[in-house]
């Protein structure tokens, strides 16, 4: 359980977070048609130029013709991810002092999160700006918000870095079965011990430093309340990863959550891989690795990592040696389970959450009415 926030600057009433507007996309008809144009093209490029690019004619032809048993296995798996992440959710956000969010509010905010991830860029930020003012809606003070979506994120993306490492390694060192090139094993595994030294040396950060700067800056020039204000980016980075520490220090069942969100992913990829050749798919190890590399392309300014993330897996793959052909018509059909099958119930989550929130507020305001008019 993480501090109560102290000499928060500009703390947020429930007043003003009633009246804090949905995070919205502001659609003007030049938007939508350059947005509309862009997937499109990515789509065109991917189901068609990609394959003529590489002399895979017949790529369009196969994505038909895949294991319709493997298929609906591959549809299972991925909503059982999108279960592993509601579960990972609710063991962060819902605790005691929330028992607002239930099941139905979790799922809302969660799948509402992955319809706004679809349309912003730099790894889900439309998708964090979402869940974050729907709990401050339910009543969240804004700094408790801000430490538990940095624990959030830590718990999730530490088992990302974690697997980096492990495959990465592994496959190098021959200790998976596998090709191992060392561009797509031991520099990402790399990259991903140089995140968790970033980390690891936020942690570092004095509990109370924030409170020091601010009471250093009380009486001082404009630079020191500048400096105080800075200053809580850092903290409340530091205390985030601190609040995920502990969390995995009591040992929450539900933070096996982010395991099952990136591993039925995973295995839905593996399942497209069996649908289009059930003798021969590539190792395990193979799939996990360049899974994770492909994924790096969300970083990408591209809306929901639309080919970024596409080219990259398919990449990664033919670096592990496996067929281009055999590669794109998995990874293009996963990414039909993956991205584009949940942007429907996202989108329509996205709206029964504003009548959730709506229904917070009126309960909220439904008491300081009576007693007013008492």
């Amino acid at each position: 359980m993480s501090r109560a926030p102290v000499d928060v600057p500009n703390p947020q009433s429930p007043e003003d977070a009633d009246d804090e507007e949905m995070p919205r996309v502001v659609i003007t008809r030049r938007r939508a048609l350059l947005f509309g144009v862009f997937v499109l093209a990515a789509v065109a490029f991917l189901y068609y130029g990609l394959p003529k690019l590489a002399g895979l004619g017949k790529t369009w032809k196969r994505l038909g013709e895949g294991d319709p048993i493997w298929l609906v296995v591959a549809l299972v798996l991925e909503c059982l991810s999108f279960g592993g992440y509601v579960i990972l959710f609710r063991t962060v956000f819902v605790r005691h002092e929330n028992e607002r969010i239930g099941w139905r509010a979790s799922y809302q905010i969660t799948m509402a999160g992955v319809a706004a991830t679809r349309l912003f860029a730099a790894a889900g930020a439309g998708g964090i700006a979402l869940t974050a003012w729907a709990l401050r809606r339910s009543g969240m003070e804004p700094r408790l918000v801000a430490v538990r979506l940095i624990a959030f994120t830590s718990l999730l993306y530490a088992v990302y870095m974690a697997a980096l490492v492990v495959f990465g390694f592994g496959l190098y060192f021959g200790i998976l079965n596998g090709p191992g090139p060392f561009g797509v094993t031991v520099v990402p595994a790399v990259f991903a011990l140089i995140l968790w030294a970033v980390f690891l040396g936020v942690t570092l950060l004095p509990d109370d430093a924030e409170r020091r700067i601010e009471h250093w800056a009380k009486g001082s020039g404009r630079f020191a309340r500048v400096m105080a204000r800075v200053v809580t980016v850092p903290a409340s980075g530091a205390e985030g990863v601190r609040t995920a520490f502990r969390l995995a220090g009591q040992r929450e069942v539900g933070l096996l959550g982010a395991v099952a969100w990136w591993g039925f992913d995973i295995a839905t990829l593996w399942a497209c891989f069996h649908a289009y050749s059930p003798g021969n798919p590539p190792p395990v190890a193979v799939i996990v690795m360049a899974y994770f590399v492909g994924m790096l392309a969300n970083t990408l300014p591209l809306p929901g990592g639309i080919g970024g993330v596409d080219g990259g897996m398919i990449g990664a793959f033919i670096a592990f040696d496996v067929s281009g052909g055999y590669a794109t018509v998995a990874v293009l059909t996963y990414r039909a389970f993956a991205f584009w099958l949940p942007t429907v119930p996202g989108a329509i989550a996205y709206f029964q959450l504003r009548r959730t929130v709506a229904g917070w507020r009126n309960e909220r305001r439904g008491p300081e009415a009576a007693v007013a008019g008492a």
